[in-house]
């Protein structure tokens, strides 16, 4: 039943995340939102109470940028609950047109945020997950990982310290870019990891939906404009939130797991290495693949070892 489920959305004061916890309460689940503003989320915590009838909607700290805070997160979470059903990485840090940025734990913020913070939060949380009888992890992806159909494309991972922080070609759209393939990637790492713990673990390919705006205010002047066009076009969040709660809730993706889930509920397949020219069209044009980049295992152990590095979790 609804009612035992328990679940974790992180960045669930604004947007999908917002809508989401809204569509999961409605659906009688006790939410935790995981948010980094308490004064923001304070606000949306008590709307959704009062909207839904549902008053286990609670709200815990959490920068996910940050180590210690995922930490302190963590340990205040496994106190207060005895398991977890469901987690859904929907933080994220999309701050286009901003300089280069460290987090507290001096590794790349959109980086900090979009990866390697959803990895040791899992991490952290994988014996709460083992308790669950359907125990379902979902990360938020992007369709900007279609820029890895271009062959010459990989992940950088040497400018994740500072090592070249004041480089005037820095851009957050391209950090932003390669993390979120790095989730993909991480996605598929975890779920071949936890597989024999019955803990799923999927990705869903976001292709854009309407910001707010505090999330407008949040970019630079010119991405702004961008941004604002592109919101004529794009859906609304709570198209997102329902595939959200399909994905982790339904018999539909039960035993689905290790999987890149689309806006309509399909799971994606992999592009050839070689596309000619009518696939090429297809992979820009659709939504039904993905990057054959995704598939290589070397591309997952190198996400996987540089996020266990970074975390310094060590192997067991």
């Amino acid at each position: 039943m609804n009612s035992e489920k328990i679940v974790l959305i992180t960045g669930a004061n604004s947007g999908i995340g917002k809508a989401a916890a809204f569509k999961f309460a409605r659906e009688g689940c006790t939410v935790i939102m995981a948010c980094r503003n308490l004064e923001l989320s304070t606000g949306v915590q008590e709307e959704i109470k009062r909207t839904t009838k549902n008053e286990r909607v609670d709200l815990i700290k959490l920068d996910v940028s940050s180590f210690e805070s995922i930490r302190t997160f963590c340990s205040q979470f496994k106190e207060q609950y005895e398991k977890l059903d469901v987690l859904i990485h929907n933080a994220a840090y999309a701050n286009h047109g901003e300089k280069y940025r460290l987090s507290a734990d001096h590794i790349e913020l959109t980086f900090a945020t979009n990866t390697i913070g959803p990895y040791l939060m899992t991490m952290l949380l994988v014996d709460h997950l083992k308790k669950s009888d359907d125990a379902r992890i979902l990360h938020a992806s992007s369709n900007i990982v279609k820029h890895y159909f271009d062959p010459k494309k990989d992940i950088d991972v040497s400018n994740l310290r500072g090592e070249r922080k004041d480089d005037k070609k820095f851009s957050v759209y391209n950090m932003y870019r390669d993390s979120k393939m790095a989730l993909v990637l991480l996605t598929f790492k975890l779920a071949e990891e936890l597989k024999s713990e019955g803990i799923k673990v999927n990705a869903i390919q976001i292709n854009g939906a309407k910001m707010s705006k505090e999330t407008l205010m949040k970019f630079t002047p010119a991405w702004r404009m961008i941004a604002r066009i592109q919101n004529l076009f794009f859906p609304p969040p709570k198209k997102f939130a329902e595939c959200y709660f399909k994905i982790c809730m339904t018999e539909q993706f039960k035993t689905t797991t290790g999987k890149l889930i689309n806006d309509k509920n399909e799971i994606m397949e992999p592009t050839v290495t070689n596309p000619n020219i009518k696939m090429q069209i297809k992979q820009f044009t659709g939504s039904n693949l993905y990057p054959a980049y995704a598939e290589n295992r070397d591309n997952w152990e190198k996400v996987w070892n540089f996020c266990r590095e970074l975390t310094r979790l060590k192997a067991e």
